[in-house]
């Protein structure tokens, strides 16, 4: 029976999917006989294709361009990015034999999943391309953008790019490939006929790459927030939320939109915020900003995601210094009616005081993110080895940053051990099958062989422990039973 979507796409829409998936499996069949030394040298050709200088500012300058969205100096900082999953991929073997376990007698194959199909989101048109063609590539995958139709010229662009590099290595360009005519029913097509989606952008689509019957790894909602307790020092926090906030005009689910504080240190926080750039709005500003942000049934209003913080004021009806790099709002409480507390994508932070003790404030941080964001990431500012422990066990998140800026660290930095990515699984708490950073693993099959080992059997005594009963396991209690 035919899906929904093919019953909607239009006969050239249809004709252009029919033709790249013919030409994507005749692709796979080449990659897929690559060693591993062949496509360590294709990863490193594709990634300098797209984050050399050069090429990564006319992209950026085409998306920005074209969207309507983001910051140029934070989109440039983002070819970083590429760099740390190139570094990753090249590290990590893919072909052949992948792992071994000689004291349990395993040996793991790796082994390409097929087909990907890649959403691609409108704030990330070149650097998720190049991050999942990395991945892909060195999995011996070939990969089907689906471009958001916002910023589908750069996606287009930045797979041109790759497919040429591609093709001076002696390598189908086919191996990457980027739709022509999106849409909603074209995405929806792309996961059906694909062997594994990678969605990233909203939730509408990553239920709908969940319910397309296909593998698929997806994100859930982020409301990044930084939670600091009495031992942080603030004005090393507030430098590392402005770089968050600011990061991309805050179009990133990572990027922090609210700061929970001691109240005893609520007013030193809100110091410390504008020394870094904040501009603190008067309780009628904030009114009038959340009518700019969200409509009367809550849902956010799109002409005011990743904006300067000058056009968000702007927006609201006043003005604030060129020299401000974000907006500070007094929290207003802390539940469903309650905006402020929810993600913002956009140039505006929040900070909320909590009363009583760190523990009493972990328990506000909880409610915060039943209300949105739970299984995404947040951050703690705090000295305390014991708070940070406790801070872990209780968070009900995938990522927990200590001391760093969330949108710059919890997807990978060259200063922490995360995997570097752009889709970050928010486990059962947003909806996701993984709570891990998606890389090289999942897109990679593994084939487990197995070898015999010297027999591993405990006796029941260890296995049971005080419950084991040896006159329950005698002939005659199982004739009493």
């Amino acid at each position: 029976m035919a899906s929904s979507a093919t019953r909607s796409l239009s006969p050239e829409q249809k004709q252009e999917l029919d033709e790249v998936f013919a030409r994507a499996r005749a692709a796979l069949a080449i990659i897929e006989t690559y060693d591993q030394a062949r496509v360590d040298r294709l990863i490193q050709a594709v990634a300098w294709a797209v984050a050399n200088r050069s090429s990564f500012h006319r992209l950026v300058e085409m998306g920005i361009e074209e969207s309507g969205l983001g910051d140029f100096g934070s989109r440039m900082n983002k070819r970083m990015k590429i760099r740390g999953v190139l570094r990753d991929a090249l590290r990590s073997p893919s072909v052949g034999v992948i792992e071994e376990d000689a004291e349990k007698g395993l040996v793991k194959y790796g082994k390409p999943v097929g087909i990907i199909g890649c959403v691609v989101p409108t704030t990330n048109p070149d650097l998720t391309p190049a991050g999942n063609a990395i991945y892909a590539i060195k999995a011996r995958d070939v990969v089907v953008f689906s471009p958001h139709p916002r910023s589908k010229s750069t996606t287009f662009e930045t797979v041109r790019l790759m497919r040429d590099a591609l093709e001076a290595e002696g390598a189908p360009a086919d191996i990457l490939q980027c739709i022509t005519l999106p849409s909603l029913a074209a995405s929806q097509e792309i996961m059906h006929r694909s062997d594994l989606v990678i969605a990233t952008g909203g939730q509408g689509l990553v239920r709908a790459a969940y319910s397309s019957g296909t593998p698929a790894y997806g994100v859930g909602a982020g409301n990044a927030t930084e939670f600091v307790d009495e031992t942080a020092d603030l004005q090393e926090t507030a430098r590392n939320c402005m770089l968050s906030k600011t990061s991309d005009f805050g179009s990133g689910c990572s990027a922090d939109g609210n700061i929970l504080v001691p109240a005893a240190r609520y007013a030193d926080m809100l110091v410390a915020l504008q020394a870094e750039g904040g501009y603190l709005a008067t309780a009628e500003q904030r009114e009038a900003l959340k009518s700019v942000m969200w409509d009367e049934e809550g849902h956010r209003l799109a002409d005011t995601v990743a904006i300067s913080p000058q056009q968000l004021a702007r927006a609201a009806g006043f003005d604030i210094p060129e020299d401000r790099r974000f907006i500070l709002v007094e929290g207003d409480g802390i539940g469903e009616d309650k905006q402020f507390c929810k993600e913002k994508l956009t140039t505006l932070m929040a900070v909320h005081a909590y009363e009583g003790s760190f523990e009493d404030g972990v328990e506000v941080a909880k409610h915060l993110y039943d209300i949105g964001g739970k299984g995404h990431s947040c951050g703690i500012a705090s000295t305390d080895d014991a708070h940070i422990d406790y801070f872990a066990r209780h968070m009900p998140v995938s990522r927990i940053m200590v001391r760093q800026p969330n949108s710059k660290a919890n997807a990978g930095a060259f200063t922490n051990g995360m995997p570097m990515t752009s889709s970050m699984g928010c486990g059962t708490w947003g909806g996701n099958i993984t709570s891990e950073n998606v890389s090289l693993r999942h897109y990679l099959n593994t084939t487990w062989v197995s070898r015999t080992i010297p027999e591993d059997r405990p006796s029941d005594e260890e296995l049971f422990g005080d419950f084991y009963d040896e006159a329950l396991e005698s002939d005659s209690a199982l004739a009493a039973s």
